[in-house]
């Protein structure tokens, strides 16, 4: 009698547990979609940026080279000068006065000198008289030539092209011989001086002693420049010096690069950015750091199967190189790891991968 009573119960309670069973199929979430990268092992430029400064090339101090009275500064401060061009003009009367005594020495030497000389030839005269107006001939013409050196000094003119600095000392004053008046500042071409860090350097070398690294043909780095405005320098330089020593106090090694500024774009003391560039990174493993999970245990990707299973595996970094990291090892090319969605990401579920670019899902099976 109970077992006929269960025949109708199981009846019952059989369609609902299918109703059940579908309710949970239908709420069961889908793989989830992640987007995938391709790791291609390739060459690729390694350029470097660094903060730097602009120098004149040549940063002259204008000296006065006689003593005398400033009477007028004839260039307006901060111009643009030329090479030869005067920039002040020194009380000159006393040098012209000693100018025309000088004239006049030598012109009594060289009279005395013409006369004797014949003379001596005919043995007219003593080889001491000859000697004597001889010596004092070249010693007259010597201080002639000193006398017209110190009236030209009495024009200070400038020793380069460049811009000028303000004036040392005002008209009206005396100065000295060697008394600083001015300086300019050659800004064509013009100096970039920069440093690079001594643990960069070094991680240079060692890429290069491994073969990893290639560097340009006799060293020759090109330079690019970024001005205070954002905005690109037209030329490109070159990296003209790299010091061969750690600065003991800072850790770095200075170096510099140099660039056209026919059109003065540079202005010395402007600090600007430069971009380094020549050095080739060899079969490199460069991924996004997007792709890269930090951990306590260290840096990890998802990398996924051809079926897009999914799986950690554990790398190491190398430097960052712009928004990319390079991989020192844990990858060697040919592998696809998880972009987009690595967080949600679990080792060992299957989900669903698009193409890079769009949305379209890419067919594992298409991939065997």
């Amino acid at each position: 009698m109970v077992r006929l009573l269960m025949i109708p119960l199981l009846l019952l309670v059989c369609p609902v547990l299918t109703a059940c069973g579908d309710r949970k199929n239908q709420h069961e979430a889908p793989p989830m979609l992640v987007a995938a990268h391709d790791v291609v092992a390739e060459d690729v430029p390694w350029p470097a940026e660094y903060q730097a400064q602009a120098a004149g090339s040549r940063a002259v101090e204008v000296r006065a080279r006689v003593q005398a009275i400033i009477e007028k500064r004839l260039y307006k401060e901060g111009d643009f000068v030329k090479e030869g061009q005067q920039l002040f003009q020194l009380e000159r009367d006393q040098y012209e006065a000693r100018m025309q005594q000088a004239e006049a020495q030598y012109d009594s030497a060289e009279r005395e000198w013409k006369r004797v000389r014949p003379l001596y030839e005919k043995n007219a005269v003593s080889q001491k008289e000859r000697d004597n107006a001889r010596a004092a001939y070249e010693s007259a013409k010597a201080e002639l030539r000193q006398a017209k050196i110190n009236l030209d000094y009495c024009q200070v003119v400038s020793p380069v092209s460049g811009y000028s600095s303000k004036e040392n000392v005002t008209p009206g004053n005396l100065v000295n011989n060697n008394s600083l008046l001015t300086h300019v500042n050659q800004t064509d071409p013009m100096y970039i001086d920069f440093s690079i860090a001594a643990p960069e350097y070094m991680r240079r070398r060692n890429l290069a002693l491994e073969g990893r690294l290639a560097a340009p043909p006799g060293n020759r780095y090109k330079a690019r420049l970024r001005l205070l405005d954002g905005s690109m320098h037209p030329g490109e330089g070159e990296v003209t010096f790299i010091d061969s020593q750690v600065q003991p106090g800072t850790g770095v090694i200075k170096a510099r690069a140099v660039f056209s500024n026919a059109e003065g774009r540079i202005m010395p003391g402007q600090y600007v950015r430069l971009y380094m560039e020549g050095d080739i990174l060899k079969n490199a493993i460069l991924i996004p750091q997007k792709c890269v999970l930090l951990t306590q245990q260290g840096a990890l990707v998802m990398a996924l199967d051809a079926e897009n299973k999914v799986s950690a595996r554990n790398v190491t970094l190398g430097v960052a190189i712009g928004d990319r990291y390079l991989v020192d090892s844990g990858l060697k090319g040919g592998e696809r790891i998880i972009s987009e969605g690595i967080i949600k990401a679990r080792p060992g579920a299957v989900v669903r991968v698009r193409r890079s670019g769009d949305g379209a899902e890419q067919n594992p099976s298409a991939r065997k």
